[in-house]
């Protein structure tokens, strides 16, 4: 049997792709219908979603921006629309915006106070640069740095030397920790700073604070803290616990696998205690319960002790992530570091951290963005948060009955806010990526 070898001497001309793999068609078959049981599970949700969005859309974009009151809102869709439905009373968010954001001390836009907050976020903005952006000259950390203390003297007032000074003394403690460590073991290093500080706020503070006074002699109205509110005291509270809570909870990761007894025992008993208890119990804790068991003459700040509890609450929290990275990272790591001949913090520093934070970035701001959230939860000790001032709106005459509205705008600034967070922690995710092939 003879055998016939045929060679193709010229190309096939190119062809295009079958019209059903590629563009719109190509994606809906691959991800919608790819299979007789994803083709009923997605028509059932795009059923459902089109169910959901014929009356939301009309309700959204046909509500009402212009009106005195809920009544009028009414009034309004009785005399335009024949079908006798209410679509949103988008008045309600017109009328009482600037208290949901700035709350009643910074909303009051006759008096031309809500410029405080507003250039306050911005000094935070400022202030976290060398974070946000890594390649921001170290010649500008120390100003930036400084930046952060202009937030509070903005939301509180006051004179501004009262916070430049403790600026200062940190800013001197740090240089204090550089000295020593040179000369003794860096764990001694920190204590001794920490003293430093401690007797720094409280001999040196008041004379720093007159003398910066000289230079800068800038003073605002100052806001008590329990009518600070709306979103300007959820932001404020959310801003504390994220800067101050992440370099704390690096140390109890560190001290959870230290290997030092006690500062094991103490690091992981400290975790323990406040995973274990709700954040709702330790705020209340904290503002109603705590001044039973201190002295009369201590004047416990409400805002303050949310802060600090909030600030704990995520730094435990955040432990366990930056642990989970440190675990995550091989055991030549560590010995590559011994080889160099690195000590313990130069190790962690310079190899060891940077890998385990670069792992822990997803879970670490998953929980900065959950604190954010958490910060409604002080209106059980009656500061009002924005859903707070938000119950304070739907109880005026004008604006009873009202709910949807309200709870829209303001699920909507608290998304805004979240999901720019969720972006940043992609685009860094992306950035520090080293495996690329």
């Amino acid at each position: 049997m003879s055998n016939y070898e045929f060679v193709r001497t010229d190309m096939l001309p190119q062809q295009e792709p079958p019209s059903d793999t590629v563009g719109v068609i190509g994606w809906l078959r691959a991800n919608l219908f790819s299979s007789f049981y994803n083709t009923a599970l997605s028509i059932t949700v795009l059923f459902l979603l089109g169910s959901v969005l014929m009356n939301a859309v009309p309700w959204v974009f046909l509500g009402i921006w212009n009106a005195d009151s809920l009544s009028h809102c009414r009034e309004i869709f009785a005399s335009q629309y024949s079908d006798g439905r209410e679509y949103a009373c988008w008045a309600v968010v017109r009328d009482r915006w600037d208290q949901i954001i700035f709350g009643y001390s910074f909303g009051n836009l006759e008096e031309g106070l809500f410029w405080r907050p507003v250039f306050a976020l911005l000094f935070v903005f400022v202030a976290i640069t060398p974070i946000l952006f890594p390649s921001t000259p170290r010649t500008l950390y120390l100003a930036t740095f400084a930046t952060l203390f202009i937030y509070p003297w903005l939301i509180w007032g006051g004179s501004l030397s009262s916070y430049l000074s403790i600026a200062v003394l940190i800013v001197a403690a740090g240089y204090v920790y550089q000295i020593l460590s040179k000369y003794m073991i860096s764990l001694f290093s920190i204590g001794l700073m920490l003293v430093f500080l401690i007797l720094g706020l409280w001999l040196l503070n008041a004379p720093i604070s007159a003398l910066i006074h000289l230079i800068l002699p800038f003073e605002l109205q100052s806001i008590p803290s329990r009518e600070i509110s709306g979103f300007v005291l959820s932001i404020t509270i959310g801003i504390v616990a994220i800067v101050a809570s992440l370099p704390l909870a690096i140390l109890l990761a560190l001290g959870r696998q230290s290997d030092l007894f006690i500062v094991k025992k103490l690091s992981t008993l400290f975790i323990e205690l406040i995973r274990g208890v709700p954040l709702i119990t330790l705020i209340f804790v904290a503002t109603v319960l705590l001044k039973y068991f201190l002295p009369k003459s201590v004047n416990l700040d409400p805002v303050l002790s949310v802060m600090i509890l909030v600030t704990l609450f995520t730094a435990a929290y955040i432990a366990e992530v930056i642990r989970g990275g440190l675990a995550a990272l091989p055991s030549g790591q560590k010995e590559a570091a011994d080889s160099l001949g690195l000590n313990y913090w130069q190790a962690q520093r310079l190899i060891i951290l940077p890998q385990a934070l670069k792992i822990s970035i997803p879970g670490i701001v998953s929980n900065f963005i959950s604190v954010l959230k958490d910060t409604t939860l002080v209106s059980i000790v009656a500061l009002n948060d924005p859903l707070g001032i938000a119950t304070a709106v739907r109880s005026h005459t004008d604006w009873n009955g009202i709910v949807w509205e309200l709870y829209a705008f303001i699920a909507l600034i608290f998304w805004l806010m979240c999901f720019s967070m969720s972006r940043y922690s992609m685009y860094l995710e992306r950035k520090l990526r080293t495996d690329h092939h």
